[in-house]
């Protein structure tokens, strides 16, 4: 057998359940992330996505586990590699290894148990599992007569901590020479908190993700006059407007963008107030300065505060807010709901109430979390939006508001049917991946540009017009390459 051999082991047949294996030799190996499977994709082998949670492959030889970021489709089966037999460490960037535990330890208590003496154990074991790599520095993996390879990580801007990972293998014996890449998970440029990714300088093979291969985002102008329109229609229709969002990245980047809309559309309703005196009978102009943004998700809370804690990997535009005095991540308007209780009193609230808000909720696609009992309570109400700023795996109630909404459909949430009346948007600008122009920017800025490309983490169309896309750049340059969709 040659090496370096790759086998996939997820985000082959969808988006979730990223878990890649490198052979780096008969006796060397090495997994990048190992993922949840979630909404109606499989496993490789055909099994349902959700109960596709143990460990199918050999751990014979893999020598460590790289996690590129803590999204649970990219870490959410480490609890189940640990229970496999894995005993080798956990490679992670520094941000990631004070978020991963964070992360880790929710899935534990969903998935096993909530027993805080075995939460705690299983907790001190990850983190003496956790090796955390600066950026940009190599990290020796093996150093033998018959191989020596070693891993670098560069920040990949999808959410904090988010990496790309090379690895550069050497064969002392044959002199032989292999650069691979494995993405991640891209973040979009000009997304807001995180520097842009940049391409690194060379690739032999590229593993390349490709949620959003198959189209390109609007610019972060645009998306943010159509947010601040949904916004306007919140006020002006006493509604509350639902935005699903995981807890860590998406969450951090609308609260951001929230936070400069506020304060921006505050500051030209004072001015306009202290030029002209308020007409008689003139509806009052909308109050953004009031206007509650409610943050229902604990989780999302501690990340925010991981986030505030690292603000120095924020980009500059985000540091330069923080030196004027602002936060954007803690701000006057942005409201908490930590409890249980709590957060069914704000349903309850906003239900009943003619008051105007913003519910940033979990989860992302909304299959579970608090975001559910939202819907439940609002979906039939034509006065609330429901806004998705993120990608909806197929077979999740997400991707069938989407789907069914705009025709006036239903939702069957715990065998009852809700009917859709609150107005739906999509507004796939604010994703946090990369767009196909993207996708392709990230090799064709290389230096040396990959030979051989896998295709990965995206359903069928977009990973097929990515590839596409790449064809034709490598055609147009009169260059040969292999792009492959496993």
């Amino acid at each position: 057998m040659r090496y370096p051999q790759l086998i996939h082991h997820g985000a082959v047949t969808g988006v979730t359940g990223s878990c890649h294996q490198l052979l780096m030799d008969e006796g060397h190996g090495l997994l990048v992330d190992c993922g949840l499977f979630q909404g109606a994709e499989t496993s490789p082998e055909g099994l349902a996505g959700a109960n596709s949670l143990a460990i199918d492959f050999s751990l014979d030889g893999i020598k460590a586990l790289v996690a590129t970021h803590v999204h649970i489709d990219h870490v959410g089966r480490i609890p189940y590699l640990l229970v496999a037999g894995f005993k080798g460490p956990i490679l992670c960037s520094e941000p990631s290894a004070k978020l991963l535990p964070i992360v880790l330890e929710d899935a534990f208590k969903l998935g096993f148990s909530r027993d805080q003496k075995q939460v705690e154990r299983y907790l001190k074991l990850i983190k003496q599992r956790i090796v955390a790599l600066p950026y940009k520095q190599w990290f020796t993996l093996v150093d033998t007569n018959q191989l020596s390879a070693r891993i670098r990580l560069q920040r990949a801007g999808h959410i904090l901590g988010s990496a790309y990972v090379e690895v550069d293998l050497r064969y002392p014996e044959t002199g032989e020479k292999k650069r691979i890449v494995f993405s991640g998970d891209l973040g979009a440029p000009h997304a807001p908190i995180l520097p842009a990714p940049k391409a690194p300088y060379k690739a032999d093979i590229l593993v390349i993700e490709s949620t959003y291969g198959d189209r390109l985002h609007e610019d972060r102008r645009s998306r943010r006059a159509r947010l601040e329109k949904v916004l306007e229609h919140a006020l002006s229709n006493q509604g509350t407007v639902l935005i699903p969002a995981f807890s860590i990245g998406r969450t951090q980047e609308l609260l951001y963008e929230l936070e400069d809309i506020i304060h921006c559309r505050a500051l030209k309703d004072s001015a306009k107030a202290q030029r002209s005196a308020p007409s008689a009978g003139k509806a009052p102009a909308l109050d953004w300065a009031s206007l509650p943004i409610i943050l229902d998700s604990p989780l999302a809370s501690r990340f925010a505060a991981v986030y505030r804690e690292l603000d120095y990997f924020w980009d500059a535009e985000a540091r330069a807010r923080l030196a004027k005095g602002r936060n954007p991540l803690a701000f006057r308007n942005l409201l908490t709901a930590d409890s249980h209780q709590a957060h069914l009193a704000m349903v309850n609230r906003l239900s009943r109430t003619a008051q105007p808000a913003i519910v940033i909720a979990g989860n992302g696609m909304c299959s579970s979390g608090r975001i559910v009992n939202h819907l439940k309570a609002m979906l039939g109400d034509e006065r609330h939006d429901v806004l998705f700023v993120g990608y909806q795996a197929e077979g999740t109630p997400g991707r069938q508001i989407q789907r069914f909404g705009p025709h006036g459909g239903y939702l069957v949430m715990d065998g009852k049917r809700y009917d859709i009346r609150a107005q739906v948007h999509i507004m796939g600008g604010y994703s946090a991946h990369a767009d196909q122009s993207g996708l392709v920017r990230f090799v064709t800025r290389m230096r040396h540009w990959p030979s051989e490309m896998r295709v990965v983490h995206g359903e069928p169309a977009a990973k097929e017009a990515l590839a596409r896309a790449l064809n034709a750049h490598y055609l147009s340059q009169s260059r040969e390459v292999d792009v492959q969709i496993p």
